[in-house]
């Protein structure tokens, strides 16, 4: 069955989901008669430890006194989906931009909500291939992606937004070594013949992977440090030439005051430390953060190397809008074509 990365497939996800959410009676802001606070917690799948740590770190702080957390996790554009159709949330964690967008435009989100020195980014981090141990196929760039043999796994861009991170890194690597638009273009046509599975979310990649299957992973440089700091025998390579993965947070507009203060440490010194500690780099406009060493990362006293080439989706791309009707729309987006004519299911 061919599947395009659009609005079916994102429809059947969302009614997958939202029959799932209803079964877990996932709700938000309970108040007790004792003052305590539950927040909804509602994220794309791959930062679940992290957030875990974060909250952990807030209940212990005197705004986070009383508060606990109810959370859900999936695929980015799956779980927007689900809160724009009526799953409560008090905080959202996403993948892409976009997904907060459509929030603001269902009126559950402020229009201001990125309007802070940090434009709404909450964690970072940048595109890793992640191999096996020993890296048997040699596997270094970009470029090597689209070799014969390699066997490749990524989620699917038509409910991850992690798989929108992967792809146009590899898109942008061929424009920023010399080549056309149209070469690009072929290479993603061999880079998806390469694809072995494509996963719903970020996280099912990585199981995907861990068990077995393909010779590279397609994911993001935290997601491949919590790997190995949990005991998975991989290596990972960052591409010098990559892209700045910038993960947004946002509060509801019904959200309890607990909310902002979660959100408001989660960007603090101390909030970005801990999401270090799990992979994401921390967001640059927060300064005086302590990373310290980092487990499972390739150098743990130096988890976070600089990269020779850092594109952006604002200033590479020309912002989301023109990611999102050049390379994903429906039937029109390079991309959509692409997995398409690839007959990937």
């Amino acid at each position: 069955m061919k599947i395009t990365p659009g609005k079916r497939l994102a429809t059947v996800a969302l009614m997958a989901g939202a029959l799932m959410l209803s079964a877990c009676g996932s709700s938000s802001d309970d108040s007790g008669a004792s003052g305590s606070t539950t927040l909804s917690l509602v994220a794309y799948s791959v930062p679940k430890a992290a957030n875990g740590g974060l909250e952990k770190a807030f209940e212990k702080t005197a705004d986070g006194k009383g508060v606990t957390f109810k959370e859900s996790y999936g695929a980015s554009g799956d779980q927007s989906r689900a809160v724009a159709g009526g799953l409560k949330a008090d905080v959202v964690h996403f993948s892409l931009t976009p997904d907060v967008t459509r929030l603001v435009d269902a009126d559950l989100v402020a229009k201001d909500w990125d309007q802070n020195d940090h434009k709404g980014i909450i964690s970072t981090s940048v595109v890793s291939l992640v191999v096996r141990k020993g890296n048997p196929k040699n596997i270094q760039t970009f470029a090597d992606l689209a070799k014969p043999g390699i066997g490749i796994v990524t989620p699917n861009p038509g409910s991850s937004g992690s798989a929108r991170w992967n792809i146009l890194a590899a898109y942008q690597s061929v424009i920023a070594n010399g080549g056309s638009e149209a070469d690009a273009e072929a290479y993603l046509t061999k880079l998806f013949a390469n694809v072995k599975a494509l996963p719903g979310s970020g996280r099912d990649a990585t199981t995907a992977f861990q068990g077995g299957t393909g010779d590279v992973l397609l994911s993001y440089e935290n997601e491949a440090i919590f790997a190995r700091a949990s005991g998975e025998d991989i290596d990972y390579v960052i591409p010098k030439q990559n892209l700045l993965i910038e993960n947004p947070g946002a509060v509801t507009s019904k959200a309890p005051a607990a909310a902002t203060k979660f959100l408001d440490f989660a960007i603090s010194p101390e909030g970005q430390g801990i999401y270090a500690q799990f992979g994401f780099r921390p967001v640059a406009s927060v300064q005086g953060v302590k990373v310290g060493t980092v487990k499972g990362a390739n150098d743990p006293a130096n988890p976070f190397p600089a990269v020779d080439e850092l594109f952006t989706i604002n200033d590479t791309f020309g912002g989301w809008t023109a990611v999102n009707d050049k390379f994903f729309a429906d039937n029109t987006g390079i991309i959509t074509k692409i997995i398409a004519a690839s007959g990937k299911s």
